[in-house]
């Protein structure tokens, strides 16, 4: 039987951070199709987009993102997926320090075995992504997950603090 406290310890930690990592994973092994949100996009207006990103042109590895190279429903969703990734893993940034920080005191310890968390399951996302057909696995979204991770733990670490 759990004590209050191990119950606690599953229920407000173990569980939210099993769930999202669950989520990574279920997302990661659906195929690039399952996830395709421009069909959604192609019966909005979006003239604007042409008219204010026209100028917008970066690689990101072995393409160039850009209005010239991808229809304005490819570019924006290129940016979803790309924030999506961010946002994910920032939130598992905040739920792996949570978690942490129930068995190490430090703040610093618990954000840097945190952000170590995250940046090895983004590279290991990443390489499964990269057996799955249909999908790519790239370090650009490892340095990106990686990032998403940062600003998490960052934002957790700022808002506890100032509650203090």
């Amino acid at each position: 039987m759990f004590t209050k406290e191990k119950r606690r310890l599953l229920i407000h930690y173990i569980l939210p951070f099993a769930a999202w990592v669950g989520l990574i994973h279920y997302s990661s092994s659906q195929s690039y199709e399952d996830q395709n949100v421009q069909p959604i996009l192609q019966g909005l207006p979006l003239d604007w987009v042409e008219s204010l990103f026209w100028w917008v042109s970066f690689q990101y590895g072995d393409s160039v993102v850009s209005l010239q190279t991808r229809s304005p429903e490819a570019f924006i969703e290129f940016f979803i997926r790309k924030g999506a990734h961010l946002f994910v893993f920032a939130v598992l940034g905040i739920l792996a320090y949570r978690l942490l920080n129930q068995f190490l005191k430090k703040r610093a310890h618990c954000a840097i075995y945190a952000w170590l968390f995250v940046t090895i399951y983004a590279g290991i996302d990443e390489f499964r992504q990269m057996l799955h057909p249909n999908r790519s696995g790239m370090v650009e979204d490892v340095i990106l997950d990686s990032i998403g991770g940062v600003i998490g733990i960052s934002l957790w670490v700022f808002w506890k603090s100032r509650r203090t």
